[in-house]
């Protein structure tokens, strides 16, 4: 059995088609379809169905790509140790982020990157928590920010990084009277643009409002952190985002950012990796990278232009 087979065979098992995947690897399709059959011949077992064309995977198969992808990615962590030993590390680390997290993730990707000034960062934002597990999980990313809840940590090494609280961002019109902070009672009575309910700041928003004892329904959702700001901008609508994004997109002109209270939402934001030891040389030093930063004291401090009373 060689890498290259199992390459091969997890290509056609993620593109469900012989002649993607053979693409996908830089390879003709007969020169894939023969690796994947010398690898059935090798193992003695049927690892995909066929017809005409691709027709799903055996339950071998299904229980041998599993393997396959843990396999190449020790391939992969392996090479990258020997190569960081000779030469400091500068391999890829594939991150992913929630839109949650996507507005600060450049914080812990600047200490990394300036830590290992030869490595490359990949970010995918704008993914479910769940997604992002999965990926995790096959092998797709090296690491990933999020809201990790408890039943979300199987398979997985969380660390902690910081904690969100958060505010209504809104025109001044909007929030009268003017005070310090609002009620999440209050907020629900705001023409409310939100992210989707896939996204797990929505679900805490959503378990806040319950607590208030209100249920809400948004007359915007969208999965863009871009798109909410704008709406927003607009002046037609509120929205609830962490206190963290006003950093990084701090609010302009008319628009004002009001603590929410009663309840009092805090929730944990975390990078995570897949939990199989030793694991990626690149996820490993990302990690210790974002846990040097002493984020919530960083979040912690006033803004230059103060917009959010804590």
């Amino acid at each position: 059995m060689m890498f290259r087979q199992l390459e091969y065979f997890v290509a056609v098992a993620r593109e469900r088609h012989f002649a993607r995947a053979a693409d996908a690897c830089y390879v003709s399709q007969p020169a894939l379809s023969a690796s994947v059959a010398k690898l059935e011949r090798e193992l003695n077992v049927t690892l995909i169905n066929r017809g005409h064309d691709y027709q799903g995977l055996t339950p071998e198969g299904e229980r041998l790509v599993g393997w396959a992808k843990r396999i190449l990615a020790e391939q992969e962590a392996f090479k990258a140790e020997v190569a960081a030993v000779q030469s400091g590390i500068a391999g890829r680390l594939r991150l992913g982020a929630e839109p949650t997290a996507s507005t600060t993730l450049s914080l812990p990707v600047a200490a990394f990157c300036s830590a290992h000034p030869l490595a490359r960062v990949l970010v995918d934002s704008r993914v479910s928590t769940t997604e992002l597990r999965r990926r995790l999980l096959d092998f797709d990313l090296d690491a990933a920010i999020a809201h990790f809840a408890p039943e979300d940590r199987a398979g997985l090494q969380v660390v902690p990084l910081y904690q969100e609280r958060y505010v209504v961002l809104a025109s001044a019109g909007q929030l009268m009277p003017e005070g310090p902070d609002m009620t999440w009672a209050e907020a629900a009575q705001l023409p409310l643009a939100l992210l989707t309910p896939d996204m797990r700041i929505r679900q805490v928003i959503d378990r806040a409002f319950a607590e208030a004892g209100v249920v809400v329904a948004p007359q915007v959702e969208t999965d863009s952190v871009a798109s909410l700001y704008a709406h927003v901008g607009l002046g037609g609508w509120a929205s609830i985002v962490p206190h963290t994004w006003l950093r990084a997109m701090p609010v302009i002109g008319r628009t004002r950012a009001v603590r929410l209270v009663a309840p009092d939402v805090r929730a944990q934001i975390s990078v995570a990796t897949h939990a199989a030891t030793p694991g990626s040389v690149t996820a490993r030093a990302f990690v210790t990278a974002a846990q040097g930063l002493s984020l919530d004291e960083f979040f912690d401090q006033p803004l230059p232009t103060e917009s959010l009373v804590r």
